[in-house]
């Protein structure tokens, strides 16, 4: 590759914990070198909507930014926007690509829906996330008084460049919890839904639709998790513990994915499938739900 000029850059700002890149600087250096920038924001079409709120890739200098406008934004779920601008990109192909990719009939209730949250921030722009910030900034400040609760913030990683304050992640490895227990704890007896899971950590996702019930009953779980824990104590290890998965140094590829897909294929049991190749992606997921 040495000698060969990138096609592109393509940055995920913010990540899922609401981590944001500084944009500004990454577009200044490829633009330096008529470099593209593209953006994975698909955490982020609220960005830039209120003083509180970090700068959109756009309003940085991004060249593209896609954005899952359903994931903070009142869109229907499979609504998304890609946002264009600057002589970087060519418009016409990008068109053509997507006409290659898109159904001819689309649907005109998630388009219907895109306009609608469109709308509703252009009526009420200044003020529409006033009170999701009160209440995630509400929130952070009675958590951060709750012993053996740690709060990802600009204090802890001082190297962030921006933090989404609508995205709150809460670690409890202090309190001998795993983030999967805790999770279940919180959904369980007390009806939070943790928006990401993690080993030692789970994010929660504040919106225009959180109400201060919801961040009351919150707290009112992480106390819970506090008293009737114990300090100090290592996380349980049930295959959850993070330090399994740091090293793949050992991994090696055996058979491509499309070559997997296409190959004749058994059934076996888990315990039977040690040392062989899955036919299909197997991942652990979450269920999205928005606290």
């Amino acid at each position: 590759m040495e000698g060969r000029k990138a096609a592109a850059l393509l940055v995920v700002s913010p990540t899922y914990h609401g981590i944001c890149s500084n944009m500004d600087e990454i577009c200044h250096i490829c633009h330096s070198y008529n470099i593209p920038v593209i953006v994975d924001e698909a955490h982020g079409a609220h960005l830039g909507f209120h003083p509180e709120l970090p700068s959109s890739s756009l309003s940085q200098g991004a060249d593209l930014a896609v954005q899952s406008t359903h994931k903070v934004l009142c869109s229907l779920t499979q609504s998304s926007m890609l946002h264009m601008q600057g002589n970087l990109v060519d418009r016409e192909r990008i068109s053509k690509s997507l006409q290659m990719l898109q159904s001819s009939s689309p649907s005109y209730l998630l388009l219907a829906s895109l306009d609608a949250a469109r709308a509703q921030l252009s009526e009420n722009r200044e003020a529409i996330f006033d009170k999701a910030i009160d209440l995630a900034l509400e929130a952070r400040s009675l958590i951060s008084k709750i012993p053996g609760i740690s709060i990802l913030e600009f204090p802890s990683f001082s190297s962030f460049f921006q933090i989404d304050p609508l995205r709150l992640t809460i670690g409890v490895w202090q309190l001998g919890l795993s983030g999967f227990e805790a999770d279940d704890i919180l959904c369980n007896d007390f009806g939070v839904v943790c928006e990401l899971v993690g080993t030692k950590s789970f994010t929660l996702a504040f919106n225009l639709g959180t109400q201060r019930d919801h961040v009351l009953r919150l707290v009112a779980g992480l106390k819970h998790l506090s008293q009737t824990s114990h300090f100090s104590q290592p996380v349980k290890d049930e295959g959850k513990n993070v330090n399994h998965f740091v090293c793949l140094d050992d991994i090696r590829i055996s058979m491509s994915p499309r070559e997997a897909f296409f190959a004749t294929k058994r059934k076996v049991s888990i315990r039977d499938s040690l040392g062989e190749i899955v036919e299909s992606l197997y991942v652990l997921i979450h269920l999205v739900f928005q606290l």
